[in-house]
């Protein structure tokens, strides 16, 4: 079954619940209401007709209401009696009068409900001298009302409350209809988009457009397929290029080892062709080991042992297996402090953090005319180590792929030094990034939150 239907028929059964639990609840309620209110109308009758008739049996008094004999006439089911237990008033039929006297004498309406010929009654006495009208010939007032009656008003108020409940019930259910369609659409949106998705078709994946929580999946979904998209373009790219890369050396192998073998070179030839053989077999083992070591640093865990490691260390020990380089191209290298105090220490991995700086500065000594810089300062509760040079620069359509695999300038060698710092940085919790300085040259910052 379909969510939308599952919903519906969810919030449908939730009603029916709720009305018959009100239901329940409220139709014994009513009838005690009521029968409250009837009372209370009988005892206000009742008050008025002793009030009546008391001063018609003894001496006129003064300040005594006098209501016609037309309004108490009016009044059904109504006995009043003198103290003598005489009859002064009825609206009982005759053979019915001295039954209700009988009755009353017996029970002195301590039952509150009286039972006659199949028939239940509500009744009430009241009595002149409840309500303090002087006089010795106070009369008293046995009213009833038939509790069929009472029934049958219960039951319309509870039609009536029950047909409001019930319009009230489906507005609400086609209001909740309306908001589980408003919810259930975008879901079923969101179904065929990662369908998309799990097909790889990355690039097909629309922006659902909905609120709150809903909204917030569908715009997640929308970036994972970005995000998705991109790995796959750089996947591709990454084999692309990968093939050319080996596929230069090992062709430059088979020409020179064919050509040894049918004896085309010989000499002088057969051994500058063994020289090719041997250096391009490095080359290729040195792809293949930063290949493997890249796919390590951005797959594998527990390859990483983080350590607190001084910042001054790092930089010196960076500088000394630098030194035979730099003195080899006659390059100078000056470590300065910035501002925000001394560094202290990065939680890192001490071997792998010092690799992407070797790297690093090793990128930066093929490109230098003179000096590199390396400048170690803390700002923002970020520690940063910038290596910076005074060459050309990085090309403007470098720049956004400069850490990709084998993304590599006009002097590069395997394109993937980068990458492997970009990764260990990563990993590590820093953050690297290249850009070129105004007055020329690259420079590529680290950034360690502060230990």
């Amino acid at each position: 079954m379909k969510l939308i239907y599952r919903m519906s028929l969810s919030f449908g059964l939730l009603l029916i619940c709720i009305l018959g639990i009100t239901a329940a609840l409220i139709y014994p309620l009513m009838f005690n209401t009521l029968v409250t209110s009837q009372r209370q109308e009988m005892r206000s009758q009742g008050q008025l007709l002793t009030q009546y008739f008391t001063p018609r049996l003894s001496a006129a008094l003064p300040g005594v209401r006098q209501i016609p004999a037309h309004e108490a006439s009016q009044t059904q089911n109504v006995v009043i009696t003198t103290p003598a237990q005489q009859v002064v008033f009825s609206t009982q039929p005759r053979s019915q009068t001295p039954i209700w006297m009988d009755w009353f004498q017996l029970q002195q309406v301590t039952d509150r409900y009286w039972q006659t010929a199949g028939e239940r009654y509500i009744v009430e006495a009241v009595r002149a001298d409840d309500f303090s009208v002087p006089g010795t010939n106070a009369v008293t007032a046995i009213l009833s009302t038939p509790v069929s009656k009472i029934q049958s008003l219960q039951m319309e108020l509870f039609k009536r409350m029950m047909m409001i409940l019930s319009i009230g019930g489906l507005m609400t259910f086609l209001l909740c209809m309306l908001i589980t369609r408003r919810l259930v659409n975008p879901l079923a949106k969101l179904r065929t988009e990662l369908k998309k998705v799990e097909s790889q078709r990355f690039s097909d994946v629309q922006m659902v457009k909905s609120g709150g929580e809903v909204g917030e999946v569908a715009k997640s979904i929308y970036q994972l397929a970005n995000v998705l998209e991109k790995y796959q373009r750089t996947q591709k790219q990454f084999f692309q290029n990968a093939s050319h890369e080996l596929k230069t050396p090992l062709m430059s192998i088979q020409g020179y080892a064919e050509g040894i073998k049918d004896g085309v070179f010989k000499g002088e030839r057969a051994e500058k062709g063994l020289s090719v053989i041997v250096n391009e077999c490095e080359r290729l083992k040195k792809v293949v080991t930063e290949m493997v070591l890249l796919a390590k640093l951005e797959s594998e865990e527990g390859i990483f042992h983080m350590t607190d490691v001084p910042v001054e260390d790092l930089i010196s020990q960076t500088v000394e297996r630098m030194n035979p380089l730099l003195m080899n191209k006659e390059i100078k290298m000056e470590v300065v402090s910035g501002s925000g105090g001394p560094p202290s220490s990065i939680h890192v991995d001490r071997e792998k953090v010092l690799q992407a700086l070797i790297n690093i500065t090793g990128n930066a000594t093929r490109y230098a005319k003179e000096r590199i810089w390396i400048r170690t300062s803390v700002h923002n509760k970020n520690i940063e180590i910038e290596v910076s040079d005074d060459g050309e620069g990085i090309p403007e359509n470098l720049l956004p792929h400069l850490f990709q695999r084998f993304a590599k300038g006009k002097n590069g060698e395997t394109g993937l030094g980068l990458a492997i710092s970009h990764a260990i940085v990563e990993r590590c919790g820093g953050r690297i990034t290249a850009a070129n300085r105004p007055e020329g040259g690259a420079v590529f910052t680290l950034r360690f939150p502060v230990r």
